[in-house]
Order: structure tokens, then C-alpha cells, then sequence
């Protein structure tokens, strides 16, 4: 493959830096016709479905990308704003934050939202970066928990691009902060003021999103780390085990996924008599489909139609002034020892 075409380069170029901040996408529109290609893109990425490649194009083209484009885009309709995808829209207000946070501690530097699969991309982004002259850039995540299926595919979109491109800026990814003190006590923040609010429920739930049990087996430390992130917050919360449930949601396909999924165990609870849950999604720092509606929506019909009187869903950390502080943090630690001061 040719690499692209360079400006020749100068004795000495300024040192620029930039914070690339990346979460899982979404479709431009809520149609068939916008969920298709986004599917197309999503479930074709090997790292999302470890199958047989020629098996699975079958499966993929031959099925799946006839039949849930239609469905998918009811489900996004339901959630749409008039600014568009909630995830886009939260993760476009992240950075923005971020940057000014950034800028507020005496940072100089650009910081610029990305999605894997859809707009922008994460190649788009950084061809915008390197033609603004940016010579180092800071790759973190919307995951706080390392995956393959999340994680390592967006350092394979940025290699990609890398391949193509013969004058590199330096570069740094942040695998995960599933443990990071400043993430674990954005989330209690939130859950508190949910609390101070609404009163606080019998059982809280964590739903995180779920891969297959094979990728664990195979070595994705994802659910190591879930339940990492889930007994720091319990144990800031002062919560008994008996007061919490760590779930797992959005399984796909007939393989056995992390368990226990999220939408038996709210049906058990409002079976067994427990009269309100309080659920969050501690994976998710922004808002989207997962959590708006397969949480918020159809958790909430599992719950209510199995005998539970009260369902209260805590929205994502999205803009929550404590956790832009601690992405921020995330970022400073992380870009220790690079030129940003002004």
C-alpha cells in the first residue's frame, strides 16, 4: 500500500497536542436505510464477532443485515433527539467540556470526539489533527473497562490509519480506568444525587454490557474488570452485597454470554418481591440505545410486569461536572511528560 503524500518537511515544526476522545458510534439517522451501512460497518469488524470469516459474511449479508436494520432503527427512533444520537451528542459535549477543563488547568491543546464504526472516524479525525499541524496525539476511550471487542478495536482503527501515513505523530492509547479513583467517584456522585432526589431503592443494579464467555476464557480480562469497577463503587456507596446485583446486558447471537443478564435478574427481583430497583450502567459514560432503551425502556418492563412496583434508571455520567473533572484527570496523568502547557 503507497503511503499518502507528504509536505516536505520543515528544519523544525512547533509541537503541537491532541486528545482524541473515541466511543463506539452510531447510525446518522434513525432509518433502515442509516442502520444498515452502520451494521454493515460494526458487525463486520472481527474483533466484535471472533467466527469464521467466510461464515460469517454468509450470516451476516445473507441474514442479519435483512432483518435488523428495520428493527434497530425502531429502537433508535424511540431514543433520537432533535440533535440527533444521544451518543453522539453526549460524546460531542465531552470533548468540548474536556477541552475547556483542559484548557482551564493551563493545558494548550486540541481535543477532538471520534466514533469507531459511523461519524466521524476515527481516521477522519486524525487526518484533521495531522493537517492542523498536531505532532502528538492521546488516544482515550469512552470504555473505563478493557475489551478486544471495544478497546483494541479502535487502536486497530488508528494503526490502520497509521499504515497509510508516512509521517507519524507520536502517539499514546489509555487501555482502560476501570479502577480509577477519580472514575469511581464520579460514578458515587452520581448515584448519590439520583439518591438525594428520588430516596434510595432496595437493590441497586449495575448492568454492564456483556460479550461471549469465550472471549474470557480466551484471555479478556472485561469481566475481571467489571466486577472490579462494581465492588469499588459498592464499597464507596457502603452498599451490602445483599443491596446489589452486577448484571450483564446487550447479548447477541446464541452463544452464552457473561451472566447473569440484566433482564432475567430484573424479572427474579420483581418475582421475588422487591418492590424498587435502582439501575445503572457503569460501563456507559454516555447515554445511548443501551441504556436508554434496552435499560430504561424495556428493563423497566421486565421489572414493573414481573410484580416490581418502582423502577428508577440513574442516567450516565454524560456531562456530570465530576466526571469531566476525572476524565480530565485521565488525561492529564496520561499526557505527563508531552509539551501542553502554554
Amino acid at each position: 500500500m503507497p503511503f499518502r503524500d507528504e509536505p516536505t518537511a520543515a528544519s523544525k515544526t512547533p509541537e503541537r497536542t491532541a486528545v482524541l476522545w473515541c466511543n463506539l458510534g452510531s447510525p446518522d439517522e434513525p432509518t433502515a436505510r442509516a442502520v444498515r451501512p452502520y451494521l454493515r460497518e460494526f458487525l463486520g469488524d472481527p474483533r466484535v464477532v471472533e467466527i469464521p470469516r467466510l461464515l460469517w459474511a454468509l450470516i451476516l449479508h445473507g441474514i442479519i443485515l435483512r432483518v435488523r436494520p428495520a428493527r434497530s432503527a425502531a429502537k433508535y427512533a424511540s431514543i433520537w433527539t432533535p440533535e440527533g444520537s444521544p451518543l453522539k451528542v453526549w460524546t460531542r459535549k465531552q470533548a468540548l467540556l474536556l477541552a475547556g477543563w483542559l484548557g482551564e488547568r493551563g493545558h494548550r491543546l486540541t481535543v477532538l470526539d471520534a466514533m469507531r464504526y459511523g461519524k466521524p472516524s476515527i481516521a477522519a479525525r486524525l487526518d484533521e489533527l495531522k493537517a492542523a499541524g498536531v505532532t502528538r496525539v492521546l488516544v482515550l476511550q469512552a470504555y473505563p473497562q478493557y475489551s478486544a471487542t471495544t478497546t483494541a478495536s479502535v487502536i486497530d482503527a488508528v494503526n490502520a490509519w497509521s499504515a497509510q501515513v508516512r509521517r507519524l505523530p507520536e502517539l499514546r492509547f489509555v487501555n482502560d480506568y476501570h479502577d480509577d479513583p477519580l472514575y469511581i467517584e464520579a460514578l458515587a456522585q452520581d448515584v448519590q444525587r439520583h439518591w438525594q432526589r428520588n430516596s434510595r431503592g432496595d437493590v441497586l443494579v449495575m448492568s454492564f454490557h456483556g460479550i461471549p464467555e469465550r472471549n474470557v476464557r480466551l484471555g479478556d480480562p472485561y469481566q475481571l474488570q467489571c466486577l472490579a469497577t462494581a465492588r469499588l463503587l459498592a464499597e464507596r456507596l457502603a452498599l451490602t452485597p445483599e443491596q446489589v446485583r452486577v448484571t450483564f446486558q446487550s447479548r447477541f447471537g446464541r452463544a452464552k454470554w457473561l451472566e447473569p443478564y440484566t433482564e432475567p435478574t430484573l424479572r427474579e427481583l420483581g418475582t421475588a418481591g422487591v418492590s424498587r430497583v435502582d439501575v445503572m450502567c457503569p460501563g456507559f459514560p454516555a447515554d445511548c440505545l443501551e441504556t436508554l432503551e434496552e435499560i430504561a425502556m424495556e428493563g423497566r418492563e421486565a421489572f414493573i410486569g414481573s410484580g416490581g412496583k418502582e423502577f428508577h434508571y440513574i442516567p450516565c455520567l454524560n456531562d456530570s461536572p465530576a466526571w469531566i473533572s476525572a476524565l480530565s484527570g485521565i488525561a492529564e496523568r496520561n499526557l505527563a511528560g508531552w509539551p501542553t502547557r502554554a
